[in-house]
């Protein structure tokens, strides 16, 4: 594959305004590395929207820059129709953002975080109690709400994390590998509650390196590598016959054989 080239005079299609969130154009580049190469990407409402490709394929670079985190290069983003960049205001209001390597202010307990959180977002602060208690509960977070952030455990912060996210009940949530380092019980009850927002009318968009939980979870996926979009479609529509991680392999490649392995599959017992 050639090396691409940023457009010199980018000529964008508008964003979908039906979709959750559109992408047109996006590049990013890092010194002489080009991360992300001209992505397009519509988010239909109401999906539970997976984005899945090798380490290094642009999946972090591009969410980053779809809601606000990262200024691209080129390239537009919108969310339900309102243009991040030139009203970024009323845009990040309807996004609950999960990034990749979130740094929390670990030194107040978990209700502490998540009254910040909520105040942040210009709540009054007999709502940003009342969803305080709930989204504690619903994170079986309870017996911990006072103790600090600082000494919960990765897949506790995981959740207290994804809770301020979700205090203003945001149109959209965009999660950065959300499941990272969460244990299978609060895992299922994580997918239960994001289940429950999108049968409510939001979407989520979510960034894995789970295969088989994006399968089973996600309506609609999109598979990245070198920066550009491979694939995308319904869940069933993109793997076709296979299993979503075959059709994920055969499509980036890089599967390896064992030769040159041989000793690996001697006699245990030889010495």
């Amino acid at each position: 594959m050639s090396t691409p080239t940023f457009p010199s005079t980018p000529d964008l299609p508008p964003p979908d305004p039906a979709a959750a969130l559109s992408v047109r154009g996006l590049w990013k580049r890092f010194g002489d590395k080009i991360a992300v190469a001209g992505i397009d990407l519509d988010v239909p409402a109401g999906s539970f929207f997976g984005l899945v490709g090798p380490n290094g394929a642009g999946k972090t670079t591009s969410l980053s820059m779809a809601t606000g985190l990262l200024r691209p290069d080129f390239g537009t983003a919108a969310v339900h129709g309102t243009d991040l960049w030139a009203r970024p205001d009323e845009a990040k209001a309807m996004l609950g953002i999960l990034p990749d390597g979130l740094r929390l202010f670990d030194r107040l307990t978990g209700a502490q975080l998540l009254t910040y959180a909520g105040l942040l977002h210009g709540l009054d602060r007999a709502t940003v109690a009342d969803r305080t208690e709930d989204l504690l509960r619903a994170m079986d977070l309870v017996a911990d709400r006072d103790n600090l952030v600082v000494d919960y455990s990765a897949g506790m912060t995981k959740k207290i994390a994804l809770a301020g996210a979700m205090i203003h009940a945001p149109r959209v949530l965009v999660l950065d590998e959300p499941f990272e380092a969460v244990d299978p019980v609060s895992a299922a009850n994580i997918r239960d509650i994001l289940r429950r927002y999108v049968d409510d009318g939001g979407t989520v968009v979510v960034s894995s390196h789970v295969m088989d939980l994006v399968q089973r979870m996600c309506s609609h996926v999109a598979i990245i590598a070198g920066g550009h979009v491979l694939d995308v479609g319904t869940v069933d529509a993109v793997r076709g016959e296979q299993s979503l991680e075959d059709r994920f392999v055969d499509l980036v490649g890089g599967r390896k054989g064992s030769e040159g392995l041989e000793w690996l599959r001697t006699s245990s017992g030889s010495s």
